[in-house]
């Protein structure tokens, strides 16, 4: 039987009066890959219906209108459980930070995710619904882990470090997060620790994609 794999998207489209949304790539790169393993690959998002993209992620060959043909249109997040798949991906976009955090359905997902074994991801942004996650000892479920994200200094490069919330990378390092960077920034890293597996930047996507690929297997 085909794994199954569930991405999960921001519903968020603004920050501020800012537009933005999921980041095209992290969520194409890995769907695309995915279904290349012949993985059954669902699309959620925090409320369901359309995925908002940021607008300054359109650009070829990941947010041409064929390849984003259908994988915009989501399942709410409330009627995805854990059971019925291997794996959850938290895809990145600014517009996470609005919403991936504090959502009690993504939390309480994750959770029984981790509980049950699964493999749990994220691109980017992504990690943003990490943040508050136990993992079954109800410590944090990042404590200890080797794992990455979008770096300070490239939201500070962004010229987000004033806009969003909180800094991902301090506070996944508050969470007792072992946390790591390429030596250069927007440079591909991915890191996977045993079923965390994590990718910095929308560079990463695919990497981590074939990180989650090989966990699966493993």
């Amino acid at each position: 039987m085909a794994n199954k794999i569930c991405i999960i998207a921001t519903s968020c489209d603004k920050i501020g009066d800012e537009p933005t949304g999921a980041w095209a790539e992290e969520v194409v790169a890995p769907y695309r890959l995915w279904q290349k393993h012949g993985y059954s690959v669902t699309i959620a998002s925090i409320k369901g219906g359309k995925v908002p993209v940021d607008p300054t992620s359109m650009a070829a060959p990941h947010a041409t209108k064929e390849a984003m043909k259908g994988l915009m249109e989501s399942t709410p997040l409330a009627d995805i459980k854990a059971a019925d798949f291997d794996a959850f991906f938290l895809a990145g976009g600014h517009g996470t930070v609005g919403d991936f955090p504090n959502d009690a359905n993504l939390i309480a997902l994750l959770e029984a995710a981790a509980a049950a074994g699964k493999v749990i991801g994220s691109v980017c942004h992504g990690a943003e619904g990490l943040v508050n996650v136990k993992g079954p000892d109800g410590k944090p479920l990042v404590a200890g882990k080797r794992m990455t994200g979008f770096s300070d200094k490239e939201e500070v490069a962004a010229g987000k470090d004033k806009v969003v919330p909180f800094l991902l990378e301090s506070k996944l390092r508050e969470h007792g997060a072992l946390f790591e960077t390429a030596a250069d920034l927007w440079a591909p890293h991915a890191v996977a620790d045993h079923k965390l597996v994590t990718g910095q930047n929308p560079a990463s996507s695919s990497a981590v994609a074939k990180l989650l690929a090989e966990a699966l297997s493993s």
